[in-house]
């Protein structure tokens, strides 16, 4: 399992990045190199963080039974937007350059937020048992609600983290106009928070009152 997860985990990065590539259609891209860089880094975090946790990783892994049918469409649209985001960076930054050539400042605080969001998303998986990744009650795995940790400050810190490192993509490769699809992302990522929220206070016990507890959703007194 843990061989297998770490496969898929590297392979994901590696095809994103020869997606960018071919974008760019050079191979002189350090954007490129940059972005790959980082992705093996947060890839291995990913894979670090979870290595000792069989059960979330076979949960992970799979589209488990009661998964929500609009869940499955957000999902699919939200790995449309970001493989547009990526096609559109490397025809930026490496084959056009409609962007500008930006100081390396920028490229570092792109490099810093996606860690950021990593982190962030991966504190909150860490801190939950139930972290799937699709909307189901698991009531095959007891479901109950988390409230202890990160979960004490909004209801959906992985949301959070995600986001974060979406936004930081165009900056750690330079291409502004991959915000386009980026905010379409983030979007997705929104409607998502909303939804999974709504089925959570109709099916999950507990999670009412968590909500009088852990007023924000998202984003920490604001939403």
């Amino acid at each position: 399992m843990r061989t297998k997860y770490l496969i898929k985990t590297l392979g994901t990065s590696l095809f994103f990045t020869m997606i960018l590539f071919i974008s760019a259609w050079r191979i002189d891209y350090w954007q490129g190199f940059v972005f790959w860089g980082t992705n093996l880094i947060t890839g291995l975090m990913n894979f670090w963080t979870i290595k000792n946790d069989s059960e979330l990783m076979s949960e992970r892994s799979k589209v488990g039974d009661g998964a929500k049918s609009w869940d499955k469409i957000i999902l699919g649209l939200s790995g449309i937007t970001y493989l547009i985001s990526v096609v559109v960076a490397g025809l930026d930054s490496g084959r056009f350059q409609w962007s500008p050539n930006f100081h390396w400042s920028v490229y570092f605080i792109g490099f810093m937020l996606t860690i950021i969001g990593q982190v962030i998303f991966l504190t909150a998986r860490k801190e939950n048992k139930y972290f799937s990744s699709v909307v189901r009650i698991q009531t095959d795995r007891k479901h109950s609600v988390c409230e202890s940790g990160i979960y004490k400050i909004v209801r959906h810190p992985g949301y959070l983290g995600m986001i974060i490192s979406l936004i930081a993509m165009p900056l750690l490769t330079g291409a502004i106009w991959s915000y386009i699809p980026i905010i379409a992302s983030v979007i997705l990522l929104i409607i998502r928070t909303y939804m999974e929220d709504k089925t959570l206070k109709k099916e999950l016990t507990g999670y009412i009152e968590y909500t009088q507890k852990t007023r924000k959703r998202l984003i920490p007194k604001i939403w």
